[in-house]
């Protein structure tokens, strides 16, 4: 299996959260900046490599060198030619634009119509501060795209997604554990959740389609409508099963949603976990994970 150093000679290499490294990572890093060459894992031939690094942090690195935390020697080799990026909230003119384009990108992948500011709601959005930048920004556009069945959002429905600044929220450092991907929960909650929204729509939509039809009538001297008790209560028993699975769903857990999504996506793919994982949108070594930590 190829390396990232390997797949992308020759072209360029993203760095995300190059400040989380651990230290025994940058010193490998270094030296693949340094001489070009690196030994893959199990190996001892020694490979040449040749690509572009970016490398990109929200971490002041000359504070981090002081802690002890990041190497010095690696950030002279990486700061070759800084590009410093405002904070969105310094882009007011960058918020709007990027929320439709996120909009429109999750009506395509979801199938939906896209969603869409009143005037007010777009004041709303561009004078928030944005703490998590371009990633809080995206979040939203997608949680709203997801939860909401107005496709026109106002004011009072936005301000639901749009967490209060003053309060201190937790702060993500770093993540030890393999192959981690910390939006790879909320990806998959959001996902079971549309899917399962799908389903009640299906259901709600099948009771007033089957009640629809003309019921029959008899001519009097005033004509009335005869409803079959039959069908009353079978209208009042679908409803009545609705409204189970609707209180299930608030009450299900993160472990619970995870583990039908998975479960879902084998069954489409026959058990294939490798067209499984494409279909859940991650990688197949998450899903591996995945399915030991769920005892799947």
């Amino acid at each position: 299996r190829k390396g990232y150093f390997e797949e992308a000679n020759g072209g360029t290499l993203f760095l995300d959260e190059v400040a989380e490294l651990p230290l025994s990572t940058q010193v490998r890093l270094l030296r693949v900046l340094q001489t070009g060459e690196f030994i893959k894992v199990g190996s001892s031939k020694v490979q040449k490599t040749d690509v572009r690094v970016i490398a990109a942090t929200n971490v002041n690195l000359l504070k981090a060198i002081q802690l002890g935390k990041f190497r010095e020697d690696l950030y002279y080799r990486l700061n070759t030619v800084p590009i410093s990026v405002p904070a969105l909230r310094e882009r007011k003119g960058d918020i709007y634009l990027l929320f439709r384009k996120f909009a429109l990108d999750f009506a395509d992948r979801y199938m939906m119509p896209v969603i869409r500011l009143t005037p007010d709601a777009r004041t709303m959005l561009e004078s928030y501060r944005w703490p998590g930048n371009v990633r809080q920004l995206k979040s939203v556009a997608e949680q709203i795209s997801i939860l909401e069945h107005d496709r026109e959002i106002g004011p009072d429905t936005l301000v639901k997604y749009l967490p209060d600044t003053s309060a201190a929220l937790p702060v993500r450092v770093s993540d030890t554990r393999p192959d981690a991907d910390y939006a790879t929960e909320r990806d998959l909650i959001f996902k079971i959740l549309f899917k399962l929204r799908q389903d009640v729509d299906e259901i709600k939509s099948g009771i007033v389609t089957s009640h629809q039809e003309e019921p029959p009538v008899i001519e009097q001297a005033a004509p009335s409508i005869i409803i079959d008790p039959e069908d009353v209560k079978s209208v009042e028993q679908e409803v009545e099963q609705l409204q189970e699975e609707v209180h299930a769903l608030e009450n299900v857990s993160i472990h619970d949603v995870n583990a039908e999504l998975i479960k879902r996506a084998l069954a489409r793919n026959g058990g294939r976990r490798k067209d499984a994982a494409r279909d859940l949108g991650i990688s197949e070594r998450t899903l591996y994970r995945k399915i030991k930590e769920l005892g799947l």
